[in-house]
């Protein structure tokens, strides 16, 4: 043979040998791949001999513990006070002193209304006022006429009726004794009783004057009250929310200016279920916590209660105040809210290892035996790491607890450890 042919000769017998190589080495892994898969598809350990070796577990015997129910709510702020100021009088505005979010006190100015026509009308009321009190004699301080019968009118009436009197007395003794003609006697009493009329009449104008000076007065208390009014003043402390008017803008009445906001303490309504009605008082407690400030929680106290039911949701309005002193939370802030009750149940409760959670099923591994079985639960509440179970457990049951890293199977053989 020559050497090229025992060169390919060699070749063909080094692949066929890398060949078998192959194969060996394929079936060697496959092999250990089979070892190293030590449990059963039941769940159950094989050991080196070939035998079932059971799973440790945990195990906890469920057993009813007291629990304090609390309300859990949610709601929004409120601020304690909100009101919407607006203009009393007509006018241009002169001047803005406040704007959005500036903290202002009570009675402070907002805006001012140009005066000019308010002080002018001012002084038309007072000029009215003088002249009615020039007419009934009034000087000095004093408001009004004591007596009726000091005014200047009265006094010249009351005057003319004494004189008119005395003649009439006077001519009637005389027509009497027969001294007197009829004649003289008629016209003595005609006189007389025209000025006792006259004296009526200037009695009843007195009063219309001092009328007219009541008017006067008030008129010109109005004209001061809305020269007053020409500048507007918050009605209480608090922080302007909205402004709507600005420098040179003519304002009708009851134009709105400004809104302000007291947002110390703030409120917080909240909607408690019918059947919690009993659970929660005026005085209560009330924690609340809200996404700005997670790590905060924030107390105040149940004020108000509202009497009826809401026949849709069936829930009743709470409402609470909360103190705000920092100003940290704001009106329309959502929030989350507990009332703590002093109704106390029993409840199963179960650490939150023990859950299973499958495609939005919580499920728990209970012991029957030395096997597991699976079943279907529903939650309560949440206390630390324990949570609430509401059904599918039962009171005496042992839930298996996994150990680290451990998955559990239903049907698998279980062996309980401490």
């Amino acid at each position: 043979m020559s050497g090229r042919g025992l060169q390919r000769a060699a070749m063909r017998l080094a692949r066929e040998r890398a060949r078998h190589a192959f194969i060996v080495i394929l079936f060697t892994f496959a092999a250990l791949a089979a070892a190293a898969c030590s449990k059963s598809s039941s769940g159950k350990t094989i050991d080196g001999a070939g035998a079932a070796r059971p799973l440790s577990v945990r195990a906890l015997s469920v057993a009813p513990k007291p629990i304090r129910r609390n309300i859990e709510s949610v709601g929004s702020l409120f601020a304690f006070e909100e009101v919407t100021v607006s203009s009393e009088v007509e006018g241009r505005v002169e001047r803005v002193f406040a704007d959005v979010g500036d903290r202002v006190s009570s009675g402070q100015p907002l805006v001012k209304v140009a005066p000019a026509e308010l002080e002018l009308t001012l002084e038309q009321q007072r000029a009215a006022l003088q002249q009615a009190r020039a007419r009934l004699g009034i000087n000095g301080d004093s408001d009004d006429l004591n007596d009726v019968r000091a005014a200047a009118e009265v006094k010249r009436a009351a005057a003319d009726l004494a004189d008119a009197e005395q003649k009439y007395r006077r001519a009637k003794t005389l027509y009497d004794q027969g001294v007197l003609p009829r004649q003289n006697y008629d016209e003595a009493e005609s006189r007389y009783n025209a000025a006792r009329a006259a004296y009526d009449l200037a009695v009843q104008a007195v009063e219309n004057m001092r009328a007219q000076l009541a008017g006067s007065r008030a008129s010109t208390r109005l004209a001061q009250k809305k020269l007053n009014d020409s500048t507007i003043r918050a009605p209480f402390a608090g922080q302007v929310k909205e402004r709507s008017v600005t420098q040179g803008q003519y304002l009708k009445v009851q134009t709105p200016v400004m809104v302000i906001v007291n947002v110390d303490p703030l409120r917080v309504r909240l909607k408690v279920p019918e059947k919690m009605a009993a659970w929660v008082h005026e005085g209560q407690e009330v924690t609340v916590t809200v996404e700005a400030y997670a790590d905060r929680i924030f107390k105040g106290k149940v004020t108000r209660i509202n009497p009826s039911v809401d026949q849709q949701t069936r829930a009743f309005e709470v409402e609470a105040l909360i103190e705000n002193h920092e100003n940290a939370l704001k009106p329309g802030f959502f929030v989350k809210a507990t009332i703590p009750s002093s109704n106390v149940a029993s409840a199963l409760f179960v650490p939150q290892d023990a859950l299973l959670y499958v495609y939005g099923v919580y499920k728990i591994f209970v012991i029957e035996g030395n096997t597991l079985k699976e079943k279907e639960v529903k939650l309560g509440e949440r206390t630390g790491d324990d949570v609430e179970i509401t059904d599918g457990l039962s009171v005496g049951e042992r839930v298996a607890l996994p150990m680290k890293g451990q998955e559990l199977k239903d049907g698998a053989t279980v062996e309980v450890v401490q």
